[in-house]
C-alpha cells in the first residue's frame, strides 16, 4: 500500500476511532461507590427523598448503555413572572433560559437532541390516564450513559434553572428508554459517510509504493 493511501485510510479511521471513544460510555454502569456518593450528597442538601429514592433506584439499574429520553410537553400559556426572564415572557423563553445551561452540559458529554417537533394534532389513542388527549412538543434527547445524567441532573445550576422549565410547562413526562432499534446512531452514520469518502477519493490516488 502506497504511503498516499496509507494516510487516506488511516487518518479517517483514527478519526472514527477517536470520536466512538468519546460518545460511548467505556465505564460501565455506575458502581455502588458512585451510586452511595451520589445520595449521601443529595441527602446532605435537604432533597426530596422521593427524589432521591428515585433517582438511587435509576442508578442502581444502570445498564451502561446510552439511552433516550422521551418527552412530551404542553407548554403553558401564561407561565408565571421569573427573575431571569421577566414579565410577560412565554413558555419558550423560559425553556429556552432551562436549555442555555443544558445544552453545554449535554454536549460535552456526548449528549444531544435527537428528534424535536411541534404537536399537530391531540393525541390520537390514549388509555388509562386522563387529561394526556393535549400536548405541545415532543422532544427525545440522548445520553451517553446515566452516570452523565446524574452528573447534569445533580449540579446546582440545574435546580436553579429546572424551575424555569416547570413553570413553562402546564404537564411533562419524561421517559428514559434504551433503544432496540436506532437507525440514526451518529457513530454508524459517521462511518459511512467516511468510508464513501475515502472510497471515491482512493479511485484518485496512484497505486504506488
Amino acid at each position: 500500500m502506497s504511503r498516499a493511501r496509507l494516510v487516506l485510510w488511516g487518518v479517517p479511521a483514527l478519526l472514527w476511532a477517536a470520536f466512538f471513544v468519546w460518545y460511548t460510555n467505556l465505564s460501565g454502569p455506575m458502581t455502588a461507590a458512585e451510586i452511595e456518593a451520589v445520595v449521601a450528597r443529595l441527602s446532605a442538601e435537604g432533597g426530596d427523598p422521593v427524589r432521591i429514592a428515585t433517582l438511587r433506584r435509576f442508578m442502581e439499574e444502570d445498564t451502561g448503555r446510552q439511552f433516550l429520553m422521551a418527552n412530551l410537553l404542553d407548554a403553558a400559556e401564561a407561565p408565571p413572572v421569573l427573575p431571569a426572564t421577566g414579565p410577560g415572557a412565554d413558555a419558550d423563553a423560559l425553556l429556552d433560559h432551562y436549555m442555555a445551561h443544558m445544552y453545554p452540559e449535554l454536549f460535552r458529554r456526548a449528549s444531544h437532541p435527537v428528534y424535536a417537533g411541534a404537536v399537530v394534532f391531540q393525541a390520537m389513542d390514549v388509555a388509562g390516564i386522563a387529561g394526556a388527549e393535549s400536548w405541545t412538543r415532543v422532544a427525545l434527547m440522548r445520553y451517553r450513559s446515566r452516570r452523565d445524567l446524574i452528573e447534569i441532573a445533580t449540579n446546582p445550576a440545574f435546580d436553579e434553572r429546572h424551575e424555569y422549565k416547570l413553570a413553562a410547562l402546564e404537564k411533562t413526562i419524561a421517559m428514559p428508554t434504551e433503544a432496540q432499534i436506532y437507525l440514526s446512531d451518529p457513530r454508524w452514520l459517521l462511518a459511512l459517510v467516511l468510508l464513501l469518502l475515502v472510497l471515491i477519493a482512493d479511485r484518485f490516488v496512484p497505486n504506488r509504493h
